[in-house]
């Protein structure tokens, strides 16, 4: 073989002594190849250095093997984590991930980015779509693009995959109810928000099942620490309150230094938890007690969903109908943070 150029296909099957098709064959993982021909070839591989050209098999397949991914411009940790988690997932499965970033989740900006990914070339399209405004845009998708949206909520009529956010925010409230506390206070994520709305019909839910007084949630603009600690103010200024779910670890982050400031103790004045499980929950002060979603989960279910909807030949998964809805349970991360209370 040339020094001066890559090696090729054919240049592998010689080596392995076999004919091109079973080098593609062994490349694509087809099921019809003898083991020994397979580690033969896999042996050539290894030892030419070959890397298959993407461009060449996407004329041979007609395949891309790429996905295209819509998300919104934010550093808020559960979007930017469930992006982390499609395209570790796309990586595991030998696909190309395309990302289209929007500054807003509105109609027009979702539809627009669609049609950029469309242009070129992708197979499919995996939304991150946490807004109502987003998952009514997606309603005017062409129902023949192969899509999946994420982080959407357990309601909505699409292909989805979402976390259990009315589960989670049961778990933390009824944990709270558990210790003892007459009832528990709510801070609210923005209402514009899925995982907001269904959070809190979780808490409000917990709280009407138990008997439990409901009381007047606290809204947020946003998620931020900021909101948090504003929001906070007030629940320090109310004696009555002995325990808080925070919708998110942000804002419980901001509650925490609220009551610090008022020199209400946590945990043996007020109780909290959060939502998230954020990596620095851990270190907070006390380290917080807090619902965990499994975002790598998340990303591999989704990325399979939307396999399974456009099909994969190479893997052996004929394009199947129909309208997955895949809902992830998550769990409850107890720390320092909640304790009975004192009265």
């Amino acid at each position: 073989m040339d020094g001066d150029r890559a090696p090729v296909m054919a240049d592998v099957a010689r080596i392995a002594g076999v004919s091109h098709q079973t080098v593609s064959r062994v490349l694509n993982d087809h099921p019809n190849v003898r083991p020994a021909t397979r580690e033969r070839v896999l042996a050539a591989v290894r030892e030419l250095g070959y890397r298959p050209n993407a461009a060449a098999r996407t004329l041979a397949t007609r395949r891309t093997r790429t996905l295209g991914v819509i998300s919104f411009n934010t550093t808020l940790y559960g979007p930017a984590c469930m992006l982390y988690g499609i395209e570790q997932a796309a990586r595991q499965h030998e696909y190309f991930v395309t990302v289209a970033a929007v500054g807003t989740l509105d109609r027009r900006s979702v539809l627009d980015a669609v049609d950029r990914l469309r242009a070129q070339g992708v197979e499919g399209i995996i939304v991150i779509a946490p807004q109502t405004a987003a998952v009514g845009a997606l309603a005017n998708v062409p129902p023949d693009v192969p899509l999946v949206a994420v982080g959407c909520g357990t309601h909505t009529a699409l292909a989805s995959v979402a976390v259990d956010n009315e589960a989670g925010a049961e778990l933390a409230t009824n944990y709270l109810l558990d210790l003892g506390h007459r009832t528990v206070h709510h801070l609210v994520g923005p209402r514009s928000w899925l995982d907001a709305q269904e959070r809190e019909a979780g808490w409000r839910g917990a709280l009407e099942k138990r008997g439990a007084p409901v009381t007047e949630p606290l809204t947020g603009a946003d998620w931020t620490a900021r909101t948090g600690y504003e929001l906070g103010q007030r629940i320090a200024a109310d004696p009555d309150v002995t325990a808080v779910f925070c919708a998110n670890d942000h804002m419980a982050l901001g509650l925490l230094r609220a009551l610090q400031q008022a020199g209400r103790r946590v945990p043996e004045d007020i109780s909290v938890v959060g939502f998230d499980d954020m990596p620095e929950t851990e270190y907070f002060g006390p380290s917080l007690t807090s619902v965990r979603q499994d975002f790598d989960e998340l990303g591999r279910r989704a990325l399979r969903a939307l396999i399974e909807i456009v099909g994969d030949p190479d893997a052996g998964l004929p394009a199947t109908a129909g309208t997955p809805h895949i809902v992830i349970p998550p769990t409850l991360v107890v720390r320092t943070s909640a304790t009975r209370p004192r009265h």
